[in-house]
């Protein structure tokens, strides 16, 4: 059964779900304004040589993302850059809860913005 508003909502999700992204990457782009940046940086082990590259790939995760087209490959793309920060924080003792929650609302809303996946992954009640 098609349910065009859950695509709807599945399209606000995905862009809310995006703005810690674009909050991130803007600030690894603009690292003066953002002083803090190069500290967490510096926390984690990262050196700051590495902010502009993981800028980029923070915005190329944003935009196939978004793209109707490529949004499954968008949803993969954000799972295995959340995997890479959610072990580079782990190997400092630091909480990744948000990166879960970030996650799985980018599944959320992909699952809720396109049908066929929903017919791939159905969700049922169990009898």
């Amino acid at each position: 059964m098609n349910k065009p508003y859950l695509a709807w909502i599945g399209r606000a999700l995905s862009l809310l779900v995006c703005v810690p992204f674009v909050i991130s990457a803007s600030a690894k782009f603009f690292p003066s304004l953002y002083p803090q940046m190069s500290e967490q940086m510096a926390q984690i082990g990262v050196p700051t040589s590495l902010l502009i590259p993981i800028g980029i790939l923070e915005v190329t995760c944003i935009v196939v993302y978004l793209i109707p087209w490529t949004a499954v490959l968008g949803a993969i793309l954000f799972t295995g850059y959340l995997g890479g920060a959610m072990m580079t924080h782990l190997r400092v003792g630091q909480n990744v809860l948000m990166h879960v929650v970030l996650g799985l609302l980018i599944w959320l809303g992909i699952y809720l913005r396109e049908q066929r996946l929903r017919q791939i992954l159905p969700l049922r009640k169990v009898d």
